[in-house]
């Protein structure tokens, strides 16, 4: 029985679809990134500093390479939504890569060089749910299931 479970209307599993909608959102919020109004104190965006006080709807604290990563991780998932195997692949690393990447801005002084992101207490939290709902993802969706008896 195959792990991936295909949906024949779309002609892709589970994980792909979910690989390709979690690479969808991080392409449109990349763009958001670039849009003044949809992030506030744009005119404070830096490249990659801690001093950038733009913030993605108000909220998330954002500067150009940090769009740059939303970029380049939404068209990742979305390359990587054409095999289930690499859509898992890309949910569960990506998954591990935001884990990380939440441990870091729980340990770095947010005023500090270190946080070149950068990062705020928002991102942290939202770094924490984006790694544990994508490993969740990607292995709820590919997991064996037992064949029933027919």
């Amino acid at each position: 029985m195959s792990t991936h479970h295909a949906t024949p209307a779309a002609g892709r599993t589970r994980v792909q679809q979910a690989a390709l909608a979690v690479g969808a959102v991080f392409l449109l919020v990349g763009v958001l990134g670039f849009i003044p109004g949809v992030t506030t104190d744009y005119d404070t965006m830096e490249f990659a500093e801690h001093h950038s006080e733009a913030k993605l709807l108000g909220v998330f604290q954002v500067s150009i390479l940090h769009n740059i990563v939303h970029l380049l991780f939404g068209l990742a998932g979305i390359a990587m939504a054409r095999a289930a195997s690499t859509a898992r692949t890309f949910l569960i690393g990506g998954g591990v890569i935001y884990l990380i990447l939440w441990i870091y801005g729980l340990i770095i002084d947010h005023d500090s060089a270190a946080n070149f992101v950068p990062v705020n207490t928002a991102d942290n939290w939202l770094h924490f749910v984006l790694g544990v709902g994508m490993i969740a993802l990607g292995v709820l969706l590919t997991r064996r299931t037992a064949p029933t008896a027919r």
